[in-house]
């Protein structure tokens, strides 16, 4: 038998009767609605358990038995993943919690604490099918789902990344009053990816209460835990955190059950995270195509006899009093309500894809705001006042980020902010990327209005799956706005090498559901990150470094927000027509100046989505296209922006269109080199003078 014990940071508590022990309820088990349970701060009594947990878990591992048998029949889509084993520990962790309030991460072997939280066998087999009734609407793979609204976190396969959105719910839910905790499921495997240690890091330091519930399974995938970790067990990482763990059966339901509520009282007068890690098993290979050999047949075999579905069915005879006849019509009860979901969902028709909204941004909530204007500014100030303004306009919002609060940020753009509106909405939290965009989404799904500041944008791609595979796509996937506003001091020109002067606006263009701005101008700096920040979409802002301190310009902002989205234009001409962006737009105005008349510069402003119709027509009207970029010309999105003209129109050239970019190389430290890397006026100029003088 493996070893389920652990330090014993958490005693379980003596069973406290409550108005649920009075009459021990019989689980009723329907195709079209949830299962409905007494939830915290009920503490039922064994008696009054085993009626409710068993049935749920008799209705998981049966149904996915039917859910494997319509995939080998070609009915289910992808493949399905069996919680056989781990089914005691998703009731336990599962039956104390209340839908809609307290906040839950669950993974793909959580089946039966979807059914808990608020699926019904029905959806769930919609899922599965993918038919036009799924949650998801066919868009997301089969455990790839869940319901934000109601604060069931939806899945992704990115295991550890969804950690810190439930401590971002948990935390912004309980800023806002509300007396919730969080449960964030993971497996032994997942437990060794890095923002594993980073939520429960921000989460200890920030002091939310998640229970951080490890499924140890023995094996991740094919890798055994072995092969995963030193420690004896993974609960006594939490003396690291200064958290409280524990280890214990996860093949005992009761025992999940009493320890999370355990966990959940001591977390109510003084809150704080908990790693509590459940030995369970996995009966049954990875998913569906997987045959699970790598077992050695002497281990399943112990495995099996452990198997925690009978376990549990014997406690409902022995200590809940049922005989063999009434537990038997129980099952009878769940077969009944399996046959009718599967039933129906299998008369439910396949997507309509020219019916379906193919939208990957959310529309915005407003479309103005109060004026602004100040007679001069910087672009660091243009920061500063626009932060200002959002903190003081918006009660929900905060700051958050690396060195934010006392110090004013690395730029000093958030200088005296905290002073203002306190360290509760300038936050400076740990050095953790990733698990900050995390944090940020989950608060953003109950409220509250995220701004977060990435020290350089160099640091952001430390965060590339949480932006673009999470963030970018949660409003597609979820059906849920996700406002989150990240402003990303970019760009070079300071001689701070490789890994403090880069754009990567070619990088975030790519991922469909984020919007991307990039102002030159103090008042378009003003109005990037207010049009941003109102958005619902997340929304990327750079802010080149290098202008910061070094141009200033008067800001006049009328409040007009859907005005702010559109192009840029700053000279008019009828020779060519020269599109830059960031710190480019002075060096190319400086070029045109140098020239001299009949250059058209513009500004795209808003790098995704495009709107390119104004530049379009003046291609139209000039017959030349120069376009200039900061970035390697493979990085950024001049080649992509010149093809998206073409491609949507057509234009009779006066020669062929060119960028200037730097050279296909990261970007140099020696000031020398840096100059000579990046695109300047006078080779703006000379690629002017090819185009117009050839």
């Amino acid at each position: 038998m493996d070893p389920v014990g652990g330090p014993p940071t958490v005693q379980a508590a003596p069973h406290a009767p409550s108005e649920c022990d009075a009459q021990p309820t019989r689980l009723g088990v329907v195709a079209h609605e949830p299962l409905d349970v007494p939830r915290r701060p009920h503490v039922l009594s064994p008696e009054a358990f085993y009626p409710l947990a068993y049935p749920a878990m008799f209705l998981s591992r049966q149904l996915e038995a039917r859910l494997l048998e319509l995939f080998r029949k070609g009915y289910v889509k992808g493949t399905v993943t069996s919680s056989a084993g781990n089914e005691a520990t998703a009731v336990g962790a599962a039956m104390p919690l209340r839908p809609g309030e307290d906040v839950a991460a669950l993974l793909h072997r959580d089946f039966v604490a979807h059914l808990l939280l608020g699926a019904t066998p029905y959806q769930l087999v919609c899922q599965y099918l993918a038919n036009a009734e799924s949650p998801t609407h066919g868009r997301e793979g089969n455990v790839h789902h869940g319901d934000a609204a109601q604060r069931r976190l939806p899945m992704m396969s990115h295991l550890g990344r969804m950690l810190s959105v439930a401590v971002g719910t948990t935390w912004a839910a309980r800023r806002q009053g509300e007396d919730v905790f969080g449960l964030a499921v993971i497996g032994d495997g997942g437990s060794s990816t890095g923002e594993f240690h980073e939520a429960i890091n921000l989460a200890a330091v920030r002091r939310v209460p998640v229970l951080f519930l490890v499924q140890n399974n023995n094996y991740s995938f094919s890798t055994p835990t072995e092969l995963q970790y030193r420690c004896a067990n993974l609960s006594d990482r939490a003396a690291g955190y200064g958290i409280a763990g524990k280890t214990i059966d996860g093949t005992d339901a009761w025992e999940v059950y009493t320890t999370v509520q355990q966990a959940l009282a001591l977390m109510q007068p003084d809150p704080e995270p908990m790693i509590l890690e459940c030995r369970a098993l996995r009966l049954q290979g990875h998913a569906a195509y997987d045959k699970g050999d790598y077992v050695p047949r002497e281990k399943l075999e112990a495995w099996r006899r452990r198997d925690p579905l009978p376990a549990t069915r014997q406690r409902l005879l022995d200590i809940a009093g049922y005989s063999e006849g009434e537990a038997a019509e129980l099952e009878a009860e769940v077969e009944a309500a399996i046959e009718e979901a599967v039933h129906d969902a299998l008369r439910v028709g396949r997507p309509e894809p020219k019916r379906h909204a193919w939208v990957s941004y959310c529309s915005r909530a407003r479309s103005r705001v109060a004026p602004f204007a100040a007679p001069r500014a910087k672009n660091g100030d243009a920061v500063r006042l626009a932060l200002n303004y959002l903190l003081e306009h918006n009660g929900r919002a905060f700051l958050a980020g690396q060195d934010v609060g006392t110090y004013g940020s690395a730029f000093k753009t958030c200088k005296g902010l905290i002073e203002r509106f306190g360290a509760e909405r300038v936050m400076d939290l740990p050095i953790c990327e990733s698990a900050t965009v995390g944090f940020a989404l989950g608060a953003s799904q109950v409220g509250a209005e995220p701004i977060l500041e990435f020290q350089f944008a160099d640091f952001a791609t430390e965060a590339t799956t949480q932006i673009g595979l999470n963030a970018g796509t949660w409003f597609f996937r979820a059906g849920r706005p996700a406002p989150l506003l990240m402003r990303l001091p970019c760009g070079g020109g300071l001689t701070l090498g490789a890994f403090h002067s880069g754009e990567f606006e070619g990088l975030w263009s790519c991922f469909p559901g984020l919007k991307l701005l990039y102002p030159a101008t103090p008042q378009e700096t003003f109005e990037a990150l207010l049009a941003g920040f109102y958005d619902r979409t997340p929304c990327l802002v750079l802010e080149h470094k290098l202008m910061y301190w070094s141009r200033s310009g008067p800001i006049e902002f009328d409040g007009n927000l859907a005005d702010v989205w559109r192009p840029r234009r700053y000279t008019e001409g009828d020779r060519l027509t020269l599109v830059a962006f960031g710190a480019m737009v002075h060096d190319a105005l400086a070029a045109a100046a140098e020239v001299g008349g009949g250059i058209e510069v513009w500004n795209p402003f808003v790098l995704r989505p495009l709107n390119l119709d104004p530049i379009r027509q003046s291609v139209a009207k000039t017959g030349r296209l120069l376009l200039v970029q900061e970035c390697a010309a493979a990085a950024g999105i001049g080649y992509p922006l010149i093809g998206e003209l073409f491609c949507q129109g057509a234009f009779s050239l006066q020669c062929p269109p060119e960028l200037v970019a730097a050279t296909d190389t990261p970007v140099p430290f020696a000031p020398e080199l840096e100059s000579y890397y990046r695109p300047n006026p006078g080779k703006i100029a000379a690629a002017i003078r090819r185009m117009v003088h050839p």
